[in-house]
């Protein structure tokens, strides 16, 4: 594969968690309470780990994965035009920038409003503190 092949495909991207997520989501729930028993089978922390995932997620409760299943393959299935096939990879990418700009300014939000609440508990344990000071004298 060339490296233009790696950087326009991206699974090539993602961690081994995605791939594994997206390899069993396109087989649908049975393979994923299969990862789940062989998990408990082998190793009752992972098992345990996948239970939780798979509850946490809706993915226990859908009646299948098939909606993310056609979802994903209609957006990395080719059409056939490589122009067109280029110009979506190309904008699956802009909009993954811009998922993950937005996931950092609501984390800047997070954090600013951290250190906002930490201050305020700082500045009124400070005049609690200097109120306490003239009565003990």
């Amino acid at each position: 594969m060339t490296t233009a092949t790696l950087t326009a495909d991206p699974s090539h991207r993602d961690g081994w968690l995605r791939r594994s997520e997206r390899w069993l989501d396109e087989r649908g729930k049975g393979a994923w309470i299969a990862a789940m028993v062989l998990g408990f089978v082998f190793f009752w922390p992972v098992g345990l780990a996948l239970l939780a995932y798979m509850i946490w997620s809706k993915r226990l409760f859908n009646k299948s994965c098939g909606h993310r299943r056609s979802a994903a393959r209609a957006a990395f299935k080719s059409s056939g035009n490589t122009a067109f096939d280029a110009y979506k990879q190309d904008t699956l990418r802009r909009l993954e920038e811009e998922q993950d700009a937005f996931e950092a300014f609501l984390q800047r939000l997070r954090d600013a409003k951290d250190k906002a609440e930490f201050d305020q508990f700082m500045d009124d344990r400070s005049k609690k503190a200097k109120d306490a000071e003239p009565a003990e004298a």
